[in-house]
């Protein structure tokens, strides 16, 4: 199995800016979706943005603009960069893997530990 291990998380206040990355033990060339999902307390999981294996992007509506998905098939890593964070950003973002779309949460199978992002 494909190991995701997340990092960049950490607090900041609001207006400012994050960026996530998400390693892959494996190769990531050619999986289907990757994206980042996040966590918030007393909220259900929910998709934040997806990347297609031809690099077709999709974004919640609420991070349209502010937070950029991609990736690096060389270095099998997957990025989140985070701008203009507000306090309701405020979550445990995970990095998932080969998956079906945004909204298909329970298709990807692989999933990193989580890194916690605050925005206060």
């Amino acid at each position: 199995d494909v190991q995701l291990v997340e990092s960049g998380g950490g607090s900041v206040q609001a207006g400012g800016s994050l960026r996530l990355s998400c390693a892959s033990s494996g190769s990531i060339y050619g999986t289907l979706c990757m994206g980042w999902f996040r966590h918030a307390p007393g909220k259900e999981r929910e998709g934040v943005a997806v990347i297609d294996s031809d690099g077709t992007t999709n974004y919640a509506d609420s991070v349209k603009g502010p937070f950029t998905i991609s990736k690096d098939n060389a270095k099998n890593t997957l990025y989140l960069q985070m701008n203009s964070l507000k306090s309701e950003d405020t979550a445990m973002y995970y990095c998932a893997a080969n998956g079906l779309g945004l909204r298909y949460i329970r298709s990807f199978g692989w999933w990193g530990q989580g890194t916690q992002v605050t925005v206060s």
